[in-house]
């Protein structure tokens, strides 16, 4: 699966999350946000070597369950996961190679 380029204002519930199969890595932040817009090449770069990971991108706010439920305070907060659970965490990545070392944790867990 590509990255994912639009943040959805739509968020799944945490149960339908939690409930997730395989590799799956949750972006929250905005388009507005220029800490979001300047990780997006880091994304792009570092996505590309790892096709099968799902990417669900979520715009987060105040008052927005699913972030809150991750307990993000900072975008962009990147939540990866393996069968739904939470096996690392990165906020405002300054660089790629250590979203693709996140990103090969989750793969390789299978």
């Amino acid at each position: 699966m590509a990255m994912t380029q639009v943040y959805q204002t739509t968020e799944p519930a945490r149960a339908t999350v939690d409930a997730l199969e395989g590799a799956t890595v949750i972006e929250f932040g905005t388009s507005w946000c220029g800490h979001c817009r300047a990780a997006q090449p880091l994304l792009s770069a570092a996505f590309d070597q790892h096709p099968t990971v799902t990417h669900i991108k979520i715009e987060d706010g105040k008052g927005r369950p699913l972030g809150r439920s991750y307990r993000v305070t900072l975008w962009p907060t990147l939540i990866f996961l393996r069968n739904g659970k939470e096996t690392a965490r990165l906020v405002r990545p300054a660089g790629s190679d250590e979203i693709r070392r996140a990103l090969a944790e989750i793969e390789s867990s299978a």
